[in-house]
């Protein structure tokens, strides 16, 4: 990754990182039971394993392993290639996304230090060469739990208005400004907004920005 050109304030030194640790961990505390029940459904209507591991990019690019709770199931066509993800994703593994329920393993990232509660959302490690300087900003400050493009439309909203949404939120980390998107994203969740795209029943693959 290049070098940064954004300046943490002291809200981010020393402030930020210790309220992520308590907020998360007040999460895991409080949620522990909805988070059981949701692993002993996942494994009965989903199968094994529970937890879906990932490698995303984070802080600087570097990668972590991110989880979550497992959506989709492994059906396969008669070659062993595994089908579309429309067809893989139930009714339950929808549910599961719509009420964000599939993201509470990734309260374990935050606790790590891999992840904060406010940031851009980690994205798959292949899109890295496919930034721009401006998009590759999106990495620099820690992955988020939700963002300033989760609750400016999540998924419904192109990539390059995400992506620009996301830099936007990078030039003004506040501890007033991540408390809002905090309480907006209860209100989204609540209320389902922005799960899909238009073509897609998550988002679209992202190859690249066209000049």
């Amino acid at each position: 990754m290049k070098k940064q050109s954004h300046k943490p304030g002291f809200y981010e030194r020393y402030i930020k990182r210790l309220q992520d640790f308590l907020c998360a961990l007040a999460a895991v505390v409080v949620l522990s039971p909805v988070m059981a029940v949701t692993a002993l459904l996942v494994r009965l209507k989903l199968g094994s394993p529970v937890i879906f591991k990932q490698e995303r990019p984070g802080l600087n690019g570097k990668v972590f392993t991110l989880y979550k709770f497992r959506t989709m199931t492994d059906e396969k066509d008669t070659e062993g290639n595994l089908l579309p993800d429309e067809v893989r994703l139930t009714k339950f593994g929808k549910m599961l996304r719509s009420t964000s329920l599939d993201e509470l393993p990734e309260l374990f990232n935050i606790l790590k230090g891999d992840m904060s509660v406010v940031g851009p959302r980690p994205l798959l490690v292949r899109y890295l060469p496919l930034y721009n300087a401006h998009q590759a900003r999106r990495h620099e400050v820690r992955p988020g739990f939700t963002g300033y493009a989760q609750v400016h439309g999540r998924n419904a909203i192109s990539w390059e208005e995400k992506f620009n949404l996301d830099v936007e939120y990078v030039d003004h980390v506040t501890f007033v400004g991540d408390w809002k998107i905090i309480l907006q994203t209860v209100r989204t969740v609540l209320k389902r907004e922005g799960i899909s795209s238009e073509s897609s029943v998550t988002m679209e693959e992202f190859t690249g920005t066209q000049a």
